[in-house]
């Protein structure tokens, strides 16, 4: 296991590695607002041989007797945000990726500034720089990548591509160069997707981020 995925699970979760089927732990860091400034009460991430599900303190000993009638995630899950707090929030699982070896592939984008002019609103949350594609001829937004900043340790990658410019590899470009920055900076690029997401699986695998039966779980992001 990669160092820096360990600093990052760490710190992002309040603890890691994993040591039974589901470590449900207590972590402050649950209370504090996330890379968006929110707050991300639930967090859970699983290898295939353990996991961690990572929830503010106050709420541990609820999901723990919850867990242990049915020793199901899937059943528990969808219950976790209202014990934590947050009853309108829903329940999220994702195919949890990462590298440290993105593929070599051409570079598609320019770095901007998010709140430079002509980069999308979408873009604009994640601050710091994103990597932007535009048509050179129109200067047209063709897609983008945003970078979640968790930690010093793991960045997580988000990639849109706008409904014209699809089909041209210019995801899987921009993920992989997105990528090798994060590395760079010293720090490990994650990649999410839901499992149903065929299009966003293929451009991880072509990025260079591999599917190691990894899952991500927990509250679905606030609106």
């Amino acid at each position: 296991m990669e160092r820096w995925l360990v600093e990052h699970l760490s710190h992002w979760l309040g603890g890691w590695p994993a040591v039974t089927e589901l470590d449900i732990i207590g972590a402050d860091v649950r209370d504090h607002p996330g890379w968006d400034g929110k707050i991300h009460p639930a967090i859970g991430v699983s290898s295939p041989e353990a996991g961690v599900l990572s929830l503010p303190p106050h709420a541990v000993t609820a999901a723990t007797k919850l867990y242990a009638e049915d020793r199901d995630l899937a059943v528990l899950g969808p219950r976790v945000p209202a014990l934590a707090g947050f009853p309108e929030r829903g329940w999220f699982t994702a195919v949890y990726r990462w590298t440290t070896r993105p593929e070599p592939l051409p570079d598609a984008g320019t770095w901007m500034a998010a709140d430079a002019p002509g980069v999308p609103d979408w873009l604009l949350p994640f601050g710091g720089d994103v990597l932007v594609a535009m048509d050179p001829a129109t200067g047209e937004h063709l897609a983008g990548v945003g970078i979640k900043r968790h930690d010093a340790y793991g960045r997580e990658l988000a990639v849109v591509t706008a409904p014209p410019a699809r089909g041209r590899g210019l995801a899987r470009r921009l993920v992989a160069q997105a990528a090798r920055r994060v590395l760079d900076e010293g720090a490990l690029p994650t990649y999410m997707h839901d499992p149903a997401n065929r299009a966003s699986a293929a451009v991880a695998e072509a990025a260079g981020f591999p599917d190691r039966g990894w899952f991500a779980f927990g509250a679905a992001e606030a609106r």
